[in-house]
């Protein structure tokens, strides 16, 4: 179901879908070989789990994605050190930006800020950390990353909950299976993974539905959302030690990209950082 929230008509998506996902018996498996016989086998335990026509026939199309693999296994840039991980992510442009678009659109920001308690800093840190601003938002193909993620035994149980989530918002009719994003699944300007999108989403631009890659404004509006549920206290900091530092802590588990996210953010706020 979808309800609408405060005078702002942010729209959230319910979550009556299990997102930890059931127990279950298909084989995981740590190269393509096995792939196929796994999704039918987890096809068979979806359509037992409620998963309807239309995200059945999604994983049925799925492929293993060697590259999302690939992505997996060579995380190098949360290894740098502070300066060189700032350097690497371009944070002179992206703080530049920020400031730029804060003040474009002073209003909206204002808004959420009122309905979350979210400043504007931390939200265009992520932002522009994550895709550029919406530059490059991912050429994967959505669904059969994270059926390849909860397919490999190294991630299925974590992935497994997020390939449920997929299925039904296929099944809403919110992603389909040609949505591309990031190599781990990840979607639109700030790279939600679909169990996120089910638990955070809203309709930041008031048009009716969310579009996490579509639109910016449902992006950013689920991206406060989100710090909000994870201890966002309104007017309280957010540097290292900070009581907001927390919610920045559980939007990414690398120590250096969270310090650069409050870095970014203070800068752009106009703050000290």
């Amino acid at each position: 179901m979808i309800s609408r929230l405060a005078k702002f008509a942010f729209l959230a998506i319910g979550t009556g879908m299990i997102l930890a996902g059931p127990a279950h018996a298909a084989q995981c498996g740590n190269t393509g070989a096995g792939f196929e016989v796994w999704k039918r086998q987890f096809a068979a335990e979806a359509k037992a789990n409620g998963i309807g026509t239309r995200g059945l026939k999604a994983l049925a199309g799925t492929s293993y994605s060697t590259r999302t693999i690939a992505a997996d296994r060579g995380q190098k840039s949360f290894k740098y050190s502070l300066d060189k991980f700032m350097k690497v992510r371009g944070a002179n442009a992206i703080v530049s930006q920020g400031r730029r678009k804060k003040a474009a659109n002073a209003k909206f920001f204002a808004r959420l800020e009122r309905a979350y308690g979210v400043p504007a800093g931390p939200l265009l840190a992520i932002h522009g950390m994550e895709t550029g601003f919406g530059r490059f938002m991912g050429n994967a193909n959505t669904m059969s990353a994270i059926a390849t993620l909860a397919y490999d035994c190294r991630r299925t149980e974590f992935f497994t909950g997020h390939l449920y989530a997929a299925l039904d918002l296929v099944d809403r009719g919110i992603i389909t299976s040609k949505t591309v994003g990031a190599m781990h699944g990840e979607i639109g300007h700030t790279q939600f993974l679909p169990g996120s999108v089910m638990r955070y989403g809203v309709d930041g631009d008031g048009n009716g539905r969310i579009d996490l890659a579509g639109s910016q404004w449902d992006a950013l509006a689920s991206t406060a959302n989100f710090l909000r549920a994870h201890g966002w206290r309104r007017g309280a900091g957010y540097q290292p030690g900070q009581p907001n530092f927390a919610a920045i802590q559980g939007w990414n588990a690398a120590s250096v990209y969270q310090q650069a996210i409050a870095i970014m953010a203070a800068q752009i706020d106009g703050q000290a950082g």
